[in-house]
């Protein structure tokens, strides 16, 4: 996400570290590059003009203080004045009405609006606690319906059942009739897209606004379409009061174009990012989170939020015990870690979040490390119980079977067992005192020239 422009502006900004001060003469060509940056990741021109406008009145003439350099003041400037366009805090949806609270979707079609209500269904069951109930209005095509079904029951949402020979304003005030005999906290609606935007189609959606009276009118948008993202919105914008935007596809858009765009032309907020195709892949927009990761600078919190939800506790807790009696971190443990990362991403989703990752991320991205991670997991599931607990027993006939069931190679085992070891160490330093800076030396060892220790790549 948003690679192309990370690049750009960490080259541009590094060209201005070192002055004494910030000045019109010394910005001017780490502004140019900024602009030229933004300009190719798609942003919309006015929105381009008013963010460098804001940055040079901001900069110039700043004296630097004492604990920052001036590339340090000058990255924060660019940061908070992204930030300012992108919307400053996460906007949450309003859920505080008498229930059920209704939340209209709508957008283009192929925008991933369907996807979008089963993700918003799980994220409102599983992040707030509340029943939710879900219902497509889209009666020209009959798959969406079925698509709508199918997702529902992924997500473990109820479904409201309708068909093509009903009206959409029908199957919504049936859906949310049903909803209020039930106790339904929230009634997500599905509706038609279409290609473009066409007069039909706006006049269908605002009686359909107008019969349901939403609480929340969501624009999905795909953020590979660039700043056509933000006038596509803003279209709909001017027929419906929306009051949000769900920006689907973030994580194939290298430009960053759309999330820098959409608020500052559509004057809504980007409440959600879709992250990924499952159905767990839905984010609040966090425009300093956002801004941080643009920088190259990461974004823990997220990190750590993602954790929270998706880190099995108990076995990291059983694991955190182990190690701190001194018992042997076995190759059972060894492919939870794999799992665990796998269920936050990968190892690209990770490093994405992290700070100052340069080089390794670049790696992570290719997928040669995601590639390693399944080789690692397949030979170790082509492992007996036993000799999971006990590697030391994998010898000569044993690695021939081990290798035969998961198609790989001696080779490729003898490197698992080599990393296996190192990870043992490590765990061992840290159940003994001062075990964290010892498995951190560890790690800067076990890493590839140029990317751990004092390989890092330089920071602003």
């Amino acid at each position: 996400m948003f690679e192309n422009l990370t690049d750009r502006l960490s080259k541009s900004l590094r060209s201005i570290t070192g002055q004494a001060r910030l000045t019109e003469d010394n910005i001017k060509d780490t502004l140019r590059e900024v602009r030229k940056a933004l300009l190719e990741a798609d942003v919309a021109l006015p929105v381009v003009k008013a963010f460098i406008e804001k940055v040079k009145e901001r900069a110039v003439g700043q004296e630097v203080s004492k604990s920052l350099s001036p590339g340090q003041q000058f990255v924060k400037i660019v940061q908070q004045e992204l930030e300012q366009i992108m919307g400053e805090a996460n906007e949450s949806l309003n859920l505080n009405v008498s229930a059920p609270a209704v939340i209209l979707m709508a957008g283009l079609q192929g925008a991933g609006k369907t996807t979008s209500v089963a993700k918003l269904a799980r994220f409102l069951k599983e992040r707030e606690k509340k029943k939710v109930l879900v219902v497509s209005a889209d009666v020209y095509r009959p798959a969406a319906i079925k698509q709508l079904e199918t997702l529902a029951g992924e997500v473990e949402a109820e479904f409201f059942p309708s068909s093509t020979d009903q009206k959409p304003l029908d199957i919504a005030l049936a859906a949310i009739a049903h909803a209020k005999i039930q106790f339904f906290d929230v009634v997500i609606v599905d509706t038609a897209g279409r290609l473009h935007v066409d007069d039909d189609m706006m006049d269908e959606i605002k009686g359909l606004h107008a019969g349901v009276n939403p609480v929340e009118t969501l624009f999905v948008v795909d953020a590979m379409t660039g700043q056509d993202a933000a006038n596509t919105a803003k279209a709909f914008g001017d027929a419906l009061p929306l009051t949000g935007v769900i920006l689907t596809k973030a994580d194939g858009d290298a430009r960053g174009g759309a999330a820098l765009s959409v608020r500052h032309i559509t004057g809504k907020p980007i409440k959600f990012m879709g992250m990924g195709e499952k159905v767990d892949a839905l984010e609040p927009f966090h425009p300093d989170r956002v801004a941080s990761r643009i920088l190259g600078m990461g974004d823990i919190l997220s990190l750590i939020e993602e954790a929270e939800q998706k880190i099995d506790k108990e076995k990291a807790e059983r694991l955190a015990k182990k190690v701190k009696k001194g018992k042997g971190f076995d190759l059972e443990d060894f492919r939870d870690q794999i799992q665990q990362m796998k269920n936050m991403g990968g190892m690209a989703g990770l490093i994405d979040k992290l700070p100052g990752m340069g080089q390794m991320a670049e790696v992570a991205k290719s997928g040669a490390a995601e590639k390693e991670m399944g080789k690692l997991e397949a030979l170790i599931n082509s492992m007996t119980p036993m000799e999971r607990t006990k590697p030391d027993l994998i010898s000569g006939s044993r690695k021939r079977r081990i290798c035969a069931g998961s198609g790989l190679q001696i080779q490729d085992l003898n490197r698992l067992l080599k990393q296996h070891k190192q990870m043992q160490k490590m765990m061992k330093k840290m159940g003994n005192k001062g075990g964290m800076s010892k498995m951190m030396r560890g790690l800067g060892g076990m890493m590839p020239s140029g990317m751990g220790g004092g390989g890092m790549p330089p920071r602003f």
